[in-house]
């Protein structure tokens, strides 16, 4: 793995797309393994060796298969013919070089928050009144989950939008995701994150500015919300923390509790579901992250465990390398999944998981303005009663027709779109 920090040719170009207060430091630093001021954001691209690429491969090629499945469905797990398929095409057809060219086409930079070194995108769209948003991802996310919303968020009036609809984009890969610094120390749980967050757009120069995030994206940006640092007019999600206590203390083995509507019995279903079938891999990371050895040895081990993160996302992919046409591709998959290869970040990541101790959907009482898009094929499609019960300063709320859990990677038209209408009335 190769990573380059550019040199001093690139000042004058990559100014101009920070805020104007902010001074890049000179000079740049040369390679990796530069201390920076604590303040200095660094301009950043990615190249992988050869070598790294080639033994990927060849570790691939190499697995050790266990026997199939004995049941016909994915009760057991992910099933043999589908890693077989995607172990074909990740050894044989996937370039990543291809990726690696869409993520250096965006201007990336690094820069210093409490001792960690953060990685972010930042696109500044060419219209004047553009309103900034900073943009969370989760796990088994990373920042390739956004690239497909850049271009239309910050250039609307290619994309069906108006001037009017446009956004100046940051985009963080969290800590121990990524191109982030891995924190060698405890304390990296949402509420930090959320500090650091305040932090890059306070360091950018955006006094006024808006968040969203889903996963541990919602998580880091509700508590950006609690925080109500100046600057921040209101905030989004694709996953909202909406489980009422009295719903909450009854899950997974109920009873239903009576008098629900059709839209909370539908959570309620998938919720119940989820918290028998689909926590495995959580309840693992929050205990164990370190035990996770296997991840960091075996990209094919690595590629199971991120495809199980829940059971719509995996039959979604497993439509995919069955030859379906669905909102994600091969290649968005596996760009994903190389991407945490690469930079070795399967444990680093997984501590997230260790160090929160938050009740991931039970609400925090958000107070500021707030934008909820229900996607049909999340964990749970949050019903909007119980998201009004949730923010009480709610200003958007809509249940799309399609899409799950990664909806600025398989569904962008429609989370540009929520985006769009949450903030109109804030800007």
């Amino acid at each position: 793995m190769s990573i380059i920090e550019t040199n001093i040719d690139r000042r004058n170009f990559l100014a101009s797309s920070l805020v104007g207060a902010v001074a890049l430091s000179v000079p740049f630093a040369a390679r990796a393994g530069v201390v920076a001021g604590s303040a200095e954001i660094r301009p950043f691209i990615f190249q992988a060796s050869k070598e790294s690429l080639s033994d990927l491969r060849s570790r691939i090629r190499a697995t050790k298969w266990p026997e199939r499945e004995t049941v016909r469905d994915a009760t057991q797990g992910v099933n043999l013919a589908t890693m077989q398929k995607l172990a074909d095409y990740w050894a044989n057809h996937h370039d990543w070089r291809k990726a690696e060219k869409a993520i250096n086409a965006r201007l990336n930079f690094i820069t210093e928050i409490d001792g960690l070194d953060i990685h972010f995108i930042h696109v500044k769209s060419k219209h004047p009144d553009a309103l900034p948003i900073i943009v969370t991802h989760g796990w088994p996310g990373s920042i390739i989950e956004q690239l497909k919303i850049i271009e239309p968020l910050t250039n609307p009036t290619a994309y069906g939008g108006t001037a009017a609809d446009a956004f100046h984009v940051v985009i963080p890969s969290l800590p121990g995701y990524g191109f982030s610094g891995k924190p060698t120390a405890t304390g990296w749980d949402p509420q930090h994150v959320a500090r650091a967050w305040v932090e890059l757009m306070r360091r950018l120069g955006y006094t006024r500015y808006a968040a969203q995030g889903g996963d541990w994206g919602n998580a880091v940006t509700e508590q950006m919300a609690l925080l109500k640092p100046a600057g921040l007019i209101g905030v989004h999600t694709n996953m909202p923390a909406t489980i009422p206590d009295d719903i909450a203390k009854l899950l997974p083995d109920g009873p239903m509790p009576a008098g629900l509507s059709a839209d909370e019995r539908y959570a309620w279903e998938q919720l119940a579901f989820f918290y028998k079938h689909g926590l495995g891999y959580a309840q693992e990371m929050a205990n164990r992250p370190q035990t996770l050895y296997a991840l960091a040895d075996s990209p094919i081990g690595l590629a199971a465990w991120m495809l199980d993160h829940d059971d719509r996302s995996r039959d979604l992919i497993t439509r995919v390398f069955d030859g379906a046409y669905e909102g994600l591709t091969r290649d968005d998959i596996l760009n994903n999944i190389t991407l945490y290869w690469l930079t070795n970040t399967a444990v680093s990541s997984a501590r997230l998981y260790w160090e929160s101790k938050l009740a991931f959907f039970q609400p925090k009482r958000v107070e500021l303005p707030m934008g909820v898009s229900a996607f049909p094929d999340e964990i749970y499609t949050a019903p909007e009663s119980w998201a009004r019960k949730a923010y009480p300063n709610l200003v958007h709320y809509n249940r799309l027709p399609k899409g799950g859990h990664f909806a600025a990677w398989e569904q962008p038209q429609l989370l540009t779109a929520e985006l769009r209408a949450t903030f109109q009335s804030l800007r």
